[in-house]
């Protein structure tokens, strides 16, 4: 049974396109306007397993917080629809990932009760690459999350030096690449539950 999804969201702020392939082989085609998001988003691809093709045209000459938004709510969709009834997937995934100094936690559960838990350090530079405004990263996991019907929790364990100003490079790179890891975790179908929900209540 093919696992992909095919979303498109269109505002008068933004007009998004994804496509998605569970099954894939980590192939990424990201264009969004905002460069760093880009990365990131392909790091979702490549580190998740997930063919994603992502195509968003915003409003960048307010500022990227529509764009950012909105194109993770169709992302999140994207899954959500491409999991279906999400009868034989593993649900739940965990995944630590180490980015030099830096060291990022994500755990994830399929479960249909949108719910997100993030914990990043406080003093992190504002901006990445100029149009990536570093306080959207938590807003990127709820929108994330509230759209693909998941419980998400994304943390960041180590940040570097004492005393020093971490890298929010490395803390928001570190967080895509753990999130990536955990989804491919959870979305994989486990072979000893094939066709059954992983659940009590027979849904998620």
């Amino acid at each position: 049974m093919s696992r992909t999804a095919k979303i498109e969201r269109v505002t008068k702020e933004t007009k998004v396109s994804v496509e998605l392939d569970l099954d894939g082989t980590g192939v990424g085609e990201i264009s969004t306007g905002v460069g760093f998001y880009d990365h990131m988003l392909n790091q979702i691809a490549k580190h998740g397993g997930f063919d994603l093709r992502v195509h968003t045209v915003g409003d960048l000459e307010i500022d990227a917080h529509h764009t950012v938004e909105d194109t993770a709510l169709a992302l999140g969709a994207a899954f959500a629809e491409a999991l279906g009834d999400k009868a034989g997937v593993t649900r739940y995934g965990n995944a630590q990932v180490p980015l030099d100094e830096v060291l990022a936690s994500a755990v994830v559960d399929l479960s249909g009760r949108p719910y997100m838990v993030h914990d990043e350090p406080a003093n992190i530079a504002p901006h990445i690459g100029g149009n990536y405004p570093t306080s959207l990263t938590r807003h990127i996991w709820e929108s994330f999350a509230h759209s693909a019907r998941v419980t998400l929790h994304v943390s960041i364990l180590r940040a570097g030096r004492h005393g020093a100003q971490p890298d929010a490079h490395h803390i928001v790179e570190a967080q895509f690449k753990a999130v990536a890891r955990a989804l491919r975790q959870a979305c994989a179908l486990d072979p000893r539950n094939a066709g059954v929900v992983p659940s009590t209540k027979g849904a998620l």
